[in-house]
């Protein structure tokens, strides 16, 4: 899909009616400094459209991206390790729990952002599972490929594919310019 417009709507931390007017919500989600909005970035082709930081824990809401006025992409707070109070942690997680599980909004796609480097954590594979309790349509993004050593890309796709299961894995590098089009085929399919 050719990308016309994308804007940042709104940040939202409770029931919103934009999300009931029946737009597709395609929701990122992923630990902490993974790059989920790099991947936002990259998909739209738009360099500052969500804010990227090297610090963790920068997505404090629920954030609305309006593509081509007919999807919304859902830039959620990281899970694991954010700067800031246990207070504040507790917050961005119970937020994350609310969209994903207990609101009345569906998702066309999740789309489950990991380092390829780091390889699948302790939080990654709870998240996973939690998604696959809830019967969600999960898409694996192994992002930062082109941070892993040649000599263990291999094992590390490996571990990644192993972890995923039966859901798509897609190779991802904003930087390399990596599995850009893969990701987009895969969620802006009608």
């Amino acid at each position: 899909m050719h990308i016309k417009s994308a804007k940042f709507v709104k940040g939202i931390v409770e029931p919103d009616d934009l999300l009931e007017e029946g737009i597709p919500q395609i929701a990122l989600i992923g630990r902490s400094n993974v790059g989920k909005s790099s991947v936002i970035n990259s998909v739209t082709g738009q360099k500052n459209l969500a804010r990227t930081s090297s610090f963790p824990g920068r997505t404090r809401e629920v954030n609305l991206f309006l593509i081509n006025n007919k999807y919304y992409l859902v830039d959620l707070p990281g899970y694991g390790f954010a700067q800031g109070s246990e207070k504040q942690s507790i917050r961005l997680r119970n937020l994350i729990n609310w969209y994903l599980f207990d609101s009345p909004y569906k998702q066309k796609v999740i789309v489950l952002i990991i380092d390829a480097n780091v390889g699948p954590t302790k939080n990654d594979l709870a998240m996973l599972g939690d998604l696959e309790d809830a019967e969600k349509n999960i898409i694996v993004v192994a992002n930062k490929v082109d941070k892993i050593r040649k000599s263990d890309y291999k094992k590390q796709m490996q571990k990644i594919l192993e972890f995923a299961g039966s859901h798509k894995v897609i190779p991802y590098s904003s930087e390399k310019n990596v599995g850009i089009g893969a990701l987009k085929e895969e969620i802006f399919r009608k």
